[in-house]
């Protein structure tokens, strides 16, 4: 499977250089305090790690349970038993960081609670509907964030405890409904909606660090980001998420998502509270 990947790596860094000036672009802003040399090193790391996803992103549409707990191992999971206990939903938040495909799929047969992954639909309308089949076969229920208010208002009224797993570094569509801070050295804005269902339901969040511990294989640890969101100032909690996204970043660069326009919004004069 690797081999294969050695060969993407060639093609589309080397020789089609996939959005190579988009990922350029994004690393100089977001260290210039690193010299060119040092960006180049991660930059090539990054997309060898790409390479990765890609032929991983093939493997786990077809993988059996067995195959994907064996590369993707939730090492704490015990932190977050403890609110299906009490019979609480709880809020996952990770990023596009490592494999985050495998978590979609494995996540409800990883855990004691429903499992839900919400997001966006697939653009490719061949393929699409294909790939959210696969991502569901395993028990995980994917909601898009067109309806994920009536799902969690459904889920609460009847108590089923669910754990909601939300990539929170997607960006926002609308810029004056967004939070903003600084982030990786620049303003950036970030979907605010994790916080807002941590708030109006009381659930608990907990950041998901995936660490990769060798080519295909995966560790996710759980750390608290708050217990109980009703007794702490509004934007601390998703601030909080942002500022550990940004420790993990720094860390292991090359796992993020470079080759994404994160920063295509521009902060306005004015910005709505949300």
């Amino acid at each position: 499977m690797y081999l294969l990947a050695d060969i993407i790596y060639v093609v589309i860094y080397h020789l089609v250089g996939y959005r190579r000036k988009v990922t350029r672009g994004n690393l100089a802003a977001s260290f210039p305090e690193r010299s060119e040399q040092e960006r180049r090193q991660i930059e090539r790391r990054y997309y060898r790690h790409l390479a990765d996803i890609a032929v991983e992103f093939v493997h786990n549409l077809f993988a059996s349970p067995g195959a994907i707990k064996r590369r993707y191992k939730i090492v704490n999971r015990e932190l977050v038993d403890r609110y299906y206990e009490r019979g609480q939903t709880v809020i996952l938040l990770s990023a596009h960081y490592n494999n985050w495909e495998y978590m979609v799929s494995s996540l409800n047969m990883q855990l004691l609670h429903h499992g839900i992954g919400v997001g966006k639909p697939l653009n490719d309308q061949l393929t699409g509907p294909f790939i959210a089949r696969k991502r569901i076969r395993y028990g995980t229920e994917v909601v898009y964030h067109t309806d994920v208010r009536q799902v969690v208002e459904y889920y609460d009224r009847h108590r089923v405890p669910c754990a909601l797993m939300m990539l929170g570094d997607q960006s926002p569509s609308n810029p004056t409904k967004s939070y903003w801070t600084r982030f990786l050295n620049q303003e950036t804005a970030f979907l605010y909606g994790a916080e807002y269902f941590a708030r109006k339901y009381n659930y608990p969040v907990v950041y998901y660090k995936v660490e990769k511990v060798r080519r295909g294989h995966y560790e996710v640890r759980f750390s608290l980001l708050c217990e109980n969101p009703q007794e702490v100032p509004q934007y601390s909690i998703v601030e909080q998420y942002v500022r550990t996204l940004e420790r993990q970043i720094k860390e292991r660069p090359e796992y993020w998502l470079w080759s994404h326009r994160r920063w295509k919004l521009k902060r306005p004069p004015t910005v709505v509270e949300v």
